[in-house]
């Protein structure tokens, strides 16, 4: 909400002690994870391109909203990769764009491949003060600021990510400078751009020919906030269909129930074309005010011709 008041209300719900996430939730990260970790640049056969925007607490004026486009490319029989992100980030009235550049090295390893990737990455915040709504003129009140204030931040990180047909692991911190993100001119520092830590896991238990069963865990971890995580499992139906459900640890601190149930699934369109939706049910005390969240996914790999197994398939990571 554009109002002062919910957005500072919302800031003490979920920072009670100062720290928090800073960094947006995907609840389809298995299918952005070069968002998460610039070592799985290469990880894939094809050279593809990714859009996702997703559209959290629905129903909820100023509530967060994300979009994204990247790309990734293997180079030299995937031995190198490279990539690149643009995100866009808003919550009330305030904009976050970000341009992350990686760079990975791919080592042959028993059963897999080990990906050494770095990440060079930059940040403009921006808000509109005169978007801000009050019960008396905001204007009167000369703490808040007027009219657009904004900053370009620079940032750099890092990330392993094993690969296997049937496995993945990966470990990353993409942004490893806490940096000031403070809009205001006096010199001081109010608010700092702190480092998140990624931790990720997944394979395939293949049933029969033509299914499987994969579970997958994010884990997120910001110094002095809670442990944050994501449990997905999803039944794989051939080369072409997946659906499953997801549960995120988080919320407030007076539920008790994590911050969301999901419902996902992702359907082979065309040896080119993959499509992923999900759903979140909100399981927090925001459940009142909102009607869940929606994420949607549409990504083209390049090259892919039909018969070739897609590098989407779930069974190759």
């Amino acid at each position: 909400m554009k109002q002062y008041i919910l957005i500072c209300s919302l800031l003490l719900l979920f920072l009670p002690k100062g720290y928090a996430q800073q960094e947006e939730h995907f609840t389809q990260f298995m299918h952005y994870k070069q968002g998460l970790n610039p070592a799985y640049a290469g990880s894939r056969e094809n050279m593809s391109i990714t859009a996702m925007s997703r559209h959290q607490w629905l129903g909820l004026e100023g509530a967060p909203q994300t979009q994204v486009i990247s790309l990734v490319a293997p180079i030299l029989n995937q031995r190198i990769g490279v990539g690149a992100n643009i995100v866009r980030q808003s919550i009330g009235v305030s904009d976050f764009y970000t341009m992350d550049g990686m760079y990975a090295y791919r080592i042959k390893v028993p059963r897999g491949f080990l990906g050494i990737g770095i990440q060079a990455s930059v940040r403009l915040l921006q808000a509109d003060f005169s978007q801000l709504r009050g019960t008396q003129p905001v204007t009167q009140d000369e703490a808040i600021p007027q009219g657009i204030q904004s900053k370009f931040v620079p940032n750099f990180g890092a990330g392993l990510y094993y690969d296997s047909p049937n496995f993945y692991l990966g470990f990353s911190i993409p942004r490893l400078l806490s940096t000031n993100i403070d809009l205001s001119n006096d010199g001081g520092v109010i608010a700092k751009e702190v480092s998140h830590a990624y931790f990720m896991t997944g394979g395939t238990i293949e049933l029969s020919e033509n299914l499987g069963l994969q579970p997958q865990v994010l884990l997120k971890y910001v110094t002095g906030a809670p442990l944050d995580a994501d449990f997905n499992i999803s039944l794989l139906i051939g080369n072409s269909f997946s659906t499953g459900v997801s549960y995120r640890l988080g919320g407030s601190q007076g539920s008790g129930f994590g911050e969301a149930l999901s419902l996902l699934t992702g359907i082979q369109l065309s040896p080119n074309f993959f499509l992923g939706l999900s759903y979140d049910a909100t399981l927090s005390e925001l459940k009142r005010y909102n009607s869940g969240t929606l994420e949607g996914l549409v990504r083209y790999t390049f090259g892919q011709k039909s018969g070739e197994e897609e590098v989407d398939n779930p069974r190759y990571f």
